[in-house]
């Protein structure tokens, strides 16, 4: 919940936005603009299944979005315990859940989810057996996808499991960068596209730069395609995870991209990842005084309306509506 203080504006327009995504006739949202995301996921954390010693410090982890790592984290002779240790994980990771006392209910605070084998490795199906037994298992993230068909199957056997759990679609290579168009079509359960840059550069031949503009034509598909189907769109890892300037750096340039997370391979990047993909203030609250105009405006109305001499019209109430649903999901306060 955003708790925004010594503002009328600010709690009126949340009211509103909350009033209006639940099928109120008053001023309507923005046609294309999803409001129904549950979480965030600013900082994707991988935790290598195979270090028990990670998987005990992941319990302490704020990430929004904690992932054992079944995968490139795991040496091959590994992977069987990494299975038997990702079961225990889940279920003893203490973030989990949240009991409301008194009310019976539970809130979830961190996603849980699993980075299985890429898909024609012969190690992805006993990965999803194990893991659609954990009752605690909330997203399951599908590496190297490079055809529509790599996550049918996998969809398939989150459907046979009753299970809700969500898929996060890997673009790794050239050719699920040339498919990715099918592949953000291929699964009801997807609800994230995410770029891996050092598997892309293996496959390419590309050389990395400090620069990074070897990778932006990627990167852009990648950001560009997630939102043209609402999904969320989680950047590429900091490899350079000593260096807080080049986090920043890095961080800063995904979330101008259209990104709405990054991967994480160490804590102590984790809170300024989640700090960088969060609203900056002044725009949350600049983005709750325009979703009040539109909203005065709409009754009174009138279309386009001016907000400190400048015009705002559809896009920009369309943006003011995206900027207060990131903020909401990120628990923000704004004073």
């Amino acid at each position: 919940m955003v708790v925004f203080a010594r503002s009328t504006a600010l709690r009126s327009a949340v009211n509103h936005l909350r009033h209006i995504s639940t099928g109120s006739t008053a001023a309507p949202v923005p046609s294309g603009l999803s409001l129904s995301s549950l979480s965030l996921r600013r900082a994707v954390f991988y935790v290598p299944c195979s270090d028990e010693r990670k998987i005990a410090k992941s319990y302490t982890s704020a990430a929004d979005c904690i992932m054992y790592d079944l995968e490139d984290g795991v040496s091959l002779n590994r992977k069987d315990q990494a299975r038997s240790l990702v079961l225990q994980a889940l279920s003893e990771n203490p973030t989990n859940l949240l009991s409301n006392e008194g009310t019976g209910t539970h809130k979830k605070r961190t996603e849980l989810g699993v980075r299985i084998n890429s898909v024609g490795s012969g190690l992805e199906q006993r990965d999803l057996e194990v893991i659609l037994e954990s009752p605690y298992l909330d997203t399951i993230m599908v590496p190297k996808v490079e055809r529509p068909e790599d996550l049918r199957g996998v969809s398939e056997m989150v459907q046979r499991s009753g299970r809700s759990v969500s898929i996060i679609a890997g673009i790794e290579t050239a050719l699920g960068l040339l498919n990715i168009r099918e592949i953000a079509q291929a699964s009801e359960h997807t609800d994230a596209l995410l770029f891996a840059a050092e598997d892309y550069c293996a496959d390419t031949g590309i050389l990395r730069t400090p620069g990074r503009r070897e990778l932006y034509y990627a990167r852009s598909v990648v950001a560009t395609t997630a939102h043209a189907f609402r999904l969320q769109a989680i950047d590429m890892v900091t490899m350079d995870f000593r260096s807080p300037q080049v986090l920043a750096e890095e961080s800063r340039e995904g979330a101008e991209m259209g990104f709405t997370g990054k991967q994480v391979i160490h804590p102590a990047q984790v809170d300024e990842v989640q700090r960088m993909f969060a609203p900056p203030v002044e725009a949350v609250r600049r983005a709750a005084r325009i979703v009040e105009g539109y909203r005065v405006n709409y009754e009174a109305g009138r279309g386009a309306f001016d907000l400190d001499g400048k015009a705002i019209d559809m896009p920009v109430v369309k943006w003011a509506y995206r900027v207060l649903r990131q903020a909401e999901l990120a628990g923000m306060t704004v004073e």
